[in-house]
């Protein structure tokens, strides 16, 4: 299903969902650590430090720092591979599943409140 928008409409949309997420007890992440953690939900594990800096364009210790930060959050968590102990797996855990769903409800409920 496409939705069609203008850019203002758009503009609006991020506004009034970042405006909920504010008003709201959730904890504020940064662009970069919202990017990190929607990688890490909506793309199939496994998620490595080292694998999500590629595809984020940003270096290893740019996303060392966001884990440190969301993982004291509880939203992901991190161990090390078995298999090669070079690796940094991240793991999602259920207090991070529950905030990428209550921010996709925000962002559907902002939407829906959009004048046509």
């Amino acid at each position: 299903m496409a939705i069609t928008m203008r850019p203002s409409q758009a503009l609006r949309l991020w506004q009034q969902v970042v405006l909920s997420e504010i008003r709201d007890d959730a904890p504020d992440l940064t662009m970069r650590q919202m990017a990190i953690l929607l990688t890490i939900y909506l793309e199939p594990p496994p998620h490595t430090v080292r694998g999500l800096a590629a595809r984020l364009g940003v270096t290893k210790p740019v996303i060392t720092r966001a884990l440190d930060t969301m993982g004291g959050l509880k939203l992901v968590a991190r161990h090390r591979d078995e298999n090669d102990r070079r690796n940094v797996l991240v793991r999602r855990t259920v207090e991070g599943a529950l905030y990428v769903e209550r921010f996709g409800d925000a962002i559907i409920a902002r939407a829906l409140d959009l004048p046509i």
